[in-house]
């Protein structure tokens, strides 16, 4: 019960002790605790921290006045955030229940490398009358008149934790730099860690990998992919059958099925709080080759990543069942390839009811959503016709395929060279622009030596400046080419694929091989369609009324 007494509004007296009460405080053992922390597990780090708890333990019962409270003590734990110490908190704990009078500490980067986390404890304390003893730095927080001195070594210490930090993600950068491969395989299809830390197959998981990408280049979208797995009952790597279209695109995506890696994904931006991030080209990303067994194939993986990026450029219609840009493939092949003759836009699947009877067909974008004000002429096609009319165009073409198999082969040459040149042109460009780099250092080391006036190579500076723009510009647009030509290829090598293997006549129409063959096709009028096949071959082929 408090004994104070007020004696005016704001005024209140705190009565002297009494001498029993003097004496009881002055021969009263002071309840002392330590902390001591070490930042990592390992063996010598361990030795270090037991050394610490006797220390302490010695300190403290070999001082008459003082008696031990506690000996807390975070093992294997940064220090940037006291969140993640357990004994620190717990210590803390102790001391708003009053259960502790002094922390003994050997330094303030052991209590905490965080500024704003050392001073926030500190005043804490000290309003509880607590107060905290830095050996090292031989401060004690009870006896300070200002906060400057232990604001300033906490400063330090985050100092020498972003200095530690900066020393790791160095070390980090350059084992990836040498191409090793730290492997995560705990949560992936197909993969488990063998003895040497590298991944070995899992054949029966694998098969389900290789379904996947088999489906996916078939034409289904992730949904429906995620639909069939679930359906036949397909285990995922936790053995649940919940598939999802982002599992399916993430497992499209992983350039470890194709036995590469891609190193710094993610990147720490705060080493006080341990935040990372996506590293979406802020960080340099470092790609190791065929460092593990792979489970699909590279030209199939390639043909994949080509894939996911065509149907991602694919605007959105309203014929897509379900549909999000760069996720799914429209329900049917025609929405993708089949387009008007007169003004180029894209038709849609349509069903028209008279009478109680449906009909399917296909009609123009255009007309249906601005009538003729665009598009005059365009015609629209009976589905089961115009399905007939390309069955009849593709086993036409599969009864001659030597013909079309040849025009393949040509354009696939041609796309190899094209690709070849471009390689070679950017090659050259990138050496100059690296001596231009040079020649730029040139000229500041004579202005910075004095040698020549700033002002008279102006000029010289312009002319590098532009011819770098230029020659950066012209790689951009040369790697642009050559992606197109890889698309090209894998196009062609899948439609050269199916025709090997097409060696008997189509009885009905076929939507994943009409995506491997067909590239486009166009309607010219109501009677008369053009096919145009992967291997650039054309064909106009009639449709019947």
């Amino acid at each position: 019960m408090s004994r104070n007494i007020p004696i005016a509004d704001n005024v209140t007296v705190i009565p002297a002790l009494s001498p029993t009460e003097i004496k009881e405080r002055k021969y009263k053992q002071i309840r002392v605790a330590a902390y001591c922390r070490v930042s990592t597990d390992h063996e010598e780090q361990q030795n270090s921290y037991q050394v610490q708890i006797a220390y302490y333990t010695d300190l403290i019962n070999s001082n008459p006045e003082w008696t031990l409270a506690g000996i807390f003590a975070d093992e294997g734990i940064s220090g940037t955030q006291t969140k993640n110490r357990t004994q620190f908190n717990k210590m803390i704990r102790k001391c708003k229940q009053k259960k502790i009078d002094l922390v003994l500490c050997k330094s303030i980067s052991r209590f905490a490398r965080n500024t704003v986390d050392c001073l926030e404890y500190i005043r804490e304390l000290k309003l509880l009358g607590i107060g905290v003893m830095f050996e090292k730095e031989n401060i004690n927080t009870m006896t300070m008149n200002s906060e400057f001195i232990i604001s300033l070594y906490g400063s330090f210490a985050q100092a020498e934790s972003e200095s530690i930090s900066k020393n790791v993600t160095w070390g980090v950068e350059k084992s990836f730099k040498e191409g090793k491969v730290k492997y995560s395989l705990d949560k992936m299809l197909g993969f488990r860690s063998g003895e040497d830390g590298k991944p070995i197959i899992v054949e029966e998981e694998a098969e389900t990998v290789r379904y996947i990408y088999k489906l996916y280049l078939d034409g289904l979208s992730l949904k429906r992919i995620a639909r069939r797995l679930r359906e036949e009952c397909i285990k995922k790597w936790n053995g649940t059958t919940d598939w999802t279209a982002v599992t399916v695109y993430g497992i499209l995506k992983n350039e470890k099925y194709a036995g590469d890696a891609v190193l710094q994904k993610t990147y720490t931006v705060d080493c006080i709080l341990h935040k990372q991030v996506k590293n979406n080209g802020e960080k340099d990303k470092y790609i190791v080759y065929d460092c593990h067994p792979a489970i699909i194939e590279r030209d199939t993986y390639n043909r994949v990543q080509q894939e996911l990026a065509r149907r991602g450029s694919i605007r959105k219609r309203s014929d897509k069942t379900e549909t999000e840009q760069g996720h799914y493939a429209s329900k049917y092949a025609l929405s993708d390839i089949l387009i008007c003759g007169e003004c180029g836009t894209a038709y849609r699947r349509v069903t028209w009811t008279s009478h109680g009877h449906k009909l399917i067909v296909w009609r123009c974008i255009s007309r249906l959503d601005h009538g003729s004000r665009y598009c005059k002429n365009s015609p629209s096609i009976n589905e089961e016709k115009l399905q007939t009319a390309i069955v009849d165009a593709l086993n036409r073409v599969y009864a001659d395929g030597e013909k079309l198999m040849e025009e393949m082969k040509r354009n696939l040459m041609l796309v190899m060279t094209d690709k070849d040149i471009a390689k070679s042109e950017i090659d050259k460009m990138e050496m100059r622009l690296r001596e231009i780099a040079k020649a730029r250092k040139g000229l500041v080391s004579l202005i910075t030596s004095g040698t020549v006036d700033e002002d008279s190579l102006d000029k010289d500076f312009e002319d590098l400046i532009n011819e770098e723009k230029f020659l950066k510009q012209q790689i951009s647009d040369r790697k642009t080419k050559s992606k197109l030509s890889d698309e090209k290829r894998y196009h062609l090598m899948s439609a050269f694929e199916e025709l090997q293997k097409a060696k008997f006549q189509m009885t009905e129409y076929d939507d994943v091989t009409v995506r491997k063959v067909v590239e486009c096709i166009r309607v010219l009028s109501k009677t008369e369609i053009q096919i145009i096949f992967k291997g650039g071959f054309e064909m106009n082929v009639e449709v019947d009324r």
